[in-house]
């Protein structure tokens, strides 16, 4: 088991520019602490290297990895009402990437076959030419679009349980068949896409399932979703790598969002998940995105960290 972090990670501060930003570095601050009270689980701690310009390529254009650059060599500044990026911003964002990447070739290298990147700033809402919603690459889209063009794979399946879809990793593999796509999120908040009729377009069609639940949604309705739907068309797919855009932001306290699951809720549909990664023999990679009551936010981590490495709650036989 890998858990991939840097010291970066801690010096994005979007909090500089906007003042009580929810997504603040104390964040990766509670899940470290959690995990170092437990001896990090076990887990190999590894620091993740910074993204080259060639891996954010793979879903960016030059234009946007430049503006990034350039608006935080400059001293950063305000990309959205919810978005801003500083000084540390950059060096930050490219661990993110970076260790997402790093995870994922070392998880085909077969080091292990569980992996968890801990990198901030978080990704999935970035579109291939637009930062949004606290995200400024798409770190796990980075890292599924490297299996592919350079890791030989063929089938990468992203799992997004993050409360808020994500639209960007959405957009970036829109049109391929290579990539299986499955959010489960809250629906009617931000980003307002993912209705259950979008699935794919052009070649890509049927390739994205995006599951929309209403607020106040509970453990049993995320668990029926992913058995029933996801993880049956998951095996028709028949993915190599299984990528999970690990947000903790449908957790009962998080401030974002209104729906009801607990960290033993985290914990149980990773267990499913990797239950089912077994029987396709694929390694199983968690990036962190959203989760924003910071205990909880701890808990949930430790919960599928815990699951991923067949030590959490035993996986339910069905929904």
């Amino acid at each position: 088991m890998l858990y991939f972090s840097h010291p970066a990670c801690h010096e994005h501060d979007p909090g500089q520019g906007l003042p009580g930003h929810p997504e603040r570095p104390e964040r990766l601050r509670a899940i470290e602490t959690a995990l170092a009270e437990r001896d990090w689980l076990g887990w190999e701690r590894r620091e993740a290297p910074a993204a080259s310009e060639e891996e954010l390529l793979l879903v960016h254009p030059r234009e946007h990895v430049e503006g990034i650059r350039d608006l935080c060599g400059a001293g950063g500044g305000a990309i959205d009402v919810d978005t801003h990026a500083g000084e540390a911003s950059y060096e930050a964002a490219l661990r993110a990437a970076g260790g997402a990447c790093e995870m994922t070739r070392a998880l085909l290298g077969g080091e292990a076959r569980v992996g968890f990147s801990a990198g901030r700033p978080p990704g999935h809402h970035a579109e291939p030419a637009k930062a949004m919603g606290f995200c400024l690459f798409d770190n796990v889209a980075v890292a599924a679009a490297l299996a592919i063009a350079e890791l030989g794979l063929e089938r990468v399946f992203i799992l997004d349980w993050d409360v808020h879809h994500g639209n960007g990793t959405a957009e970036i593999f829109r049109r391929r068949d290579d990539v299986l796509f499955a959010s489960i999120h809250q629906g009617g908040i931000f980003p307002g896409t993912g209705a259950r009729e979008d699935t794919g377009s052009g070649p890509g069609e049927g390739y994205t399932i995006n599951l929309p639940v209403p607020a106040g949604s509970e453990e049993g309705l995320w668990l029926a979703l992913l058995e029933e739907e996801i993880l049956s068309a998951a095996s028709r797919f028949e993915p190599q790598l299984v990528l999970v855009s690990a947000g903790f932001d449908a957790h009962r306290d998080d401030p974002l969002a209104e729906c009801r699951l607990e960290a033993s809720s985290y914990g149980r549909i990773a267990a499913r998940l990797s239950a089912a990664a077994a029987e396709w023999d694929a390694p199983v990679g968690a990036v962190l995105e959203g989760g924003y009551a910071l205990d909880a936010l701890a808990e949930s981590t430790v919960a599928t960290m815990a699951a991923l490495a067949g030590e959490g709650p035993a996986a339910p036989a069905g929904p």
